[in-house]
């Protein structure tokens, strides 16, 4: 797929991995629609991008859609489409004092992330299967976002680890569903990234938690997540698979 003159929407680009695939999209030459929380900062970075903002709550499904098509009308097609949007709880299955995981928080999280990435690619699908193809046969590219946690995940992560393994489990079938109209859906599962939840934090904790790495032994970039979301874009091969940007890290137990 080329870049220069195609159409992006971001969810969750007004930060971090997300964002910064966004700015390596349209440096590339693509156009951009940034769709995050109303209390982010999405108005400003979609004014330093050259694109528009649009606020949504992913786990709104109906909104969702009315947002989405509005995107689109603004764009008048979308090829490539990048969601980051997620989060989780910190509880075990029982805790040490006999207390079971609360539903409601699994519920919650399996939402956030698992349901609210199938609802997004369903919505943006519909509008890219009308995308006249390219001259392979392309039409687009979904990019959801997973966690090495949904391979190795850790001691109060089960919420977390039951939604990102989601994720990357109907990636492959996904793909499949779409691939006879020239869509594409891929997943990257990257480590811990300075982003989010972890940016700020102090160095010595940040060499503690990424010491399993095999190289580099740090904290991942943003521009480093973007670097393999804009690769996955470009290369038609690409297609089905969950790739971990993780620096050879395996989380331990805790």
């Amino acid at each position: 797929m080329e870049i220069s003159g195609a159409n992006a929407i971001f969810v969750g680009g007004a930060s971090g991995m997300c964002r910064a695939t966004a700015e390596q999209f349209v440096e590339k030459g693509g156009n951009v629609i940034i769709l995050d929380l109303e209390k982010s900062n999405g108005a400003e970075v979609a004014s330093e991008l050259g694109g528009s903002f649009l606020p949504c709550n992913v786990m709104d499904y109906d909104g969702m859609a009315t947002v989405i098509d509005e995107a689109v009308d603004k764009l008048g097609s979308v090829q490539f489409s990048v969601n980051t949007a997620g989060g989780g709880v910190a509880q075990r299955t029982v805790q040490k004092d006999g207390t079971r995981h609360s539903l409601d928080d699994f519920r919650r999280i399996i939402d956030l992330n698992l349901i609210a990435s199938f609802n997004i690619n369903g919505l943006i699908a519909e509008h890219m299967i009308k995308n006249d193809p390219n001259d392979v046969g392309e039409r687009g590219v979904m990019i959801n976002t997973a966690s090495i946690a949904a391979f190795e995940g850790q001691i109060g992560q089960v919420a977390y680890t039951a939604a990102k393994g989601g994720i990357a489990a109907m990636t492959l079938t996904m793909a499949r569903d779409l691939g006879t109209h020239g869509i594409r859906c891929m997943t990257i599962a990257p480590s811990l990234f300075d982003t989010g939840l972890t940016a700020g934090i102090p160095e010595q904790g940040a060499l503690n938690l990424t010491k399993d790495a095999a190289f580099p032994k740090r904290m991942g970039m943003p521009h480093e997540y973007a670097t393999m979301a804009i690769a996955i874009y470009e290369c038609a091969m690409m297609n089905g698979s969950t790739v971990r940007v993780d620096a050879g890290q395996r989380f331990a137990p805790r």
